[in-house]
């Protein structure tokens, strides 16, 4: 962070003293909320959850150094106290951004934001200094943090931006505003909780219409090939660039091919020239995550030369993200299980099936949260999708929306042994550790309340135990 005086902070956050002898301390380190993380000159966020009140780890924050904290209620150790430390935390990202000299970068989306802002932050710091969201910290909290995290020599800060409902994009776009504006897509993540596509969109361009306007530097990139997106032009006074497949984006991909590996390659074509691309990361769904980074980087000033080289070293920065692991007896497992919706699940269907070319494929899925009315239709249409693909086996794991999973795949013709209904993460795993041979592909994803990341990391060990036991 910028270095400020306790002083200087409490005035910003409009908050109170208390246990401070001097209040010229400066903080010259990190703004954390993890007690293990407070290190010399740090300032301690102390959040009360539902299991543990960081206000408890107070002493033990400024003994490791900790400058002071920022918390509800006095503790008695140097702290600023305030009403709201989530608002108090905003307030203070706020002022520290506009102290920056660095573009501010800011995108949301249904689906693919967290991939897409690694590939972002991959190729701009091969430019200048960058500072990113790490992971999905991408709300109210984790957002002003990430902000906090820049200092004086930050060139590109890059934030994702997400929202549960209408306004939430409008407040953190006032936190922290955006120069540029990215939109990927609008699709079914949470549309149980926001009513419809309609309002999805409404609460997603919410960004574009904080942007300033062309004259003063503001630029909306949206995706040409989603109606939803695209129609976000009407909304912005910024300029607007287009990405996507589509013939009219400005930012475009051609001659899109998967490798034998599943990892796509195309022809990147900018306003500046073009260059070839061949990317490390799995599944054709990147084709379009990476046209997105291209675009952002093409605004910042990089040749389609310099975008599609950082494109093509960029790997997986974000965990359970089409993590592909080989294990030493030839059975590769893809962990995809961070999270799911049906645009997503769908794309790491097809991405199973480009990787398991001549291999035995199976798919080990879990229920999509969040999708209201549409559960039932999209559990099918996914169960359906695996066995147009070739899946070779569908394992549907949990409760009612796994076994719409396994009876859309029934119903599409997967009769036997093809597909099968588990009642947890550890029935899975026990299938799959009697039944793998090597060569064979495993991916696994769900929601993220399903936790069938246990499955992939089981499955993992196994395969490390079966290498001890050949040796």
């Amino acid at each position: 962070m910028i270095a400020l005086s306790l002083a200087e902070i409490a005035a910003v956050v409009g908050g109170q003293t208390h246990d401070i002898p001097d209040p010229s301390v400066m903080v010259t380190g990190p703004v954390v909320r993890d007690s293990r993380e407070a290190v010399p000159g740090s300032l301690f966020a102390a959040f009360v959850g539902e299991r543990v009140d960081g206000h408890d780890y107070a002493r033990a924050v400024v003994e490791a150094g900790a400058a002071a904290v920022l918390g509800s209620r006095p503790v008695g150790v140097p702290a600023i106290v305030v009403d709201d430390v989530p608002r108090a935390l905003g307030a203070l990202a706020q002022h520290v951004v506009q102290r920056l000299g660095a573009t501010l970068v800011a995108l949301t989306g249904s689906a693919g934001k967290t991939s897409t802002k690694d590939l972002i932050a991959q190729v701009l710091r091969t430019k200048a200094p960058t500072v990113f969201t790490p992971g999905s910290l991408n709300n109210e909290i984790g957002l002003p943090l990430t902000a906090l995290s820049a200092t004086a020599e930050t060139r590109f800060l890059v934030l994702e931006m997400g929202a549960r409902g209408i306004g939430h994009i409008r407040y953190l776009t006032e936190l922290t505003p955006p120069r540029i504006g990215l939109v990927l897509n609008v699709g079914s993540a949470h549309i149980g909780e926001f009513g419809g596509r309609e309002q999805i969109a409404q609460a997603k361009g919410e960004l574009v219409e904080s942007l300033p306007p062309a004259e003063e530097g503001g630029v909306a990139v949206l995706n040409a090939d989603d109606p939803y997106v695209k129609a976000m032009a009407a909304r912005t006074t910024a300029r607007v660039l287009l990405f996507g497949e589509s013939d009219e984006a400005d930012v475009r991909a051609e001659n899109v091919t998967l490798t034998a590996t599943g990892q796509p390659s195309f022809s990147l074509h900018t306003p500046s020239g073009c260059s070839d691309v061949t990317m490390r990361l799995y599944g054709e769904h990147h084709v379009s995550n990476a046209l997105a980074a291209a675009a952002v980087a093409h605004e910042l000033g990089m040749s389609a030369k310099e975008i599609a080289t950082a494109l093509s070293e960029a790997g997986s920065l974000s965990r359970w993200r089409m993590e592909v692991t080989e294990r030493p007896d030839g059975v590769t497992i893809v962990n995809d299980a961070y999270n799911a919706n049906p645009e997503s699940m769908k794309a790491a269907l097809r991405a199973l099936a480009a990787m398991g070319r001549g291999r035995r494929t199976w798919a080990v899925l879990g229920r999509m949260a969040e999708l209201g009315d549409e559960a039932l239709a999209e559990h099918d249409a996914v169960g359906r999708l695996a066995v147009r693909l070739n899946v070779s086996k569908l394992v549907a794991v949990g409760g009612r929306e796994a076994s719409w999973l396994q009876l859309g795949a029934y119903n599409e013709g997967s009769w036997g042994e093809e597909s099968v209904h588990v009642s947890d993460a550890q029935a899975a795993v026990d299938l799959l550790r009697s039944e793998l041979r090597p060569g064979d592909v495993v991916l696994v994803k769900a929601s993220r309340s399903v936790g069938l990341e246990s499955v992939a990391q089981a499955l993992l060990e196994n395969g490390a135990e079966g290498e001890v036991a050949a040796r």
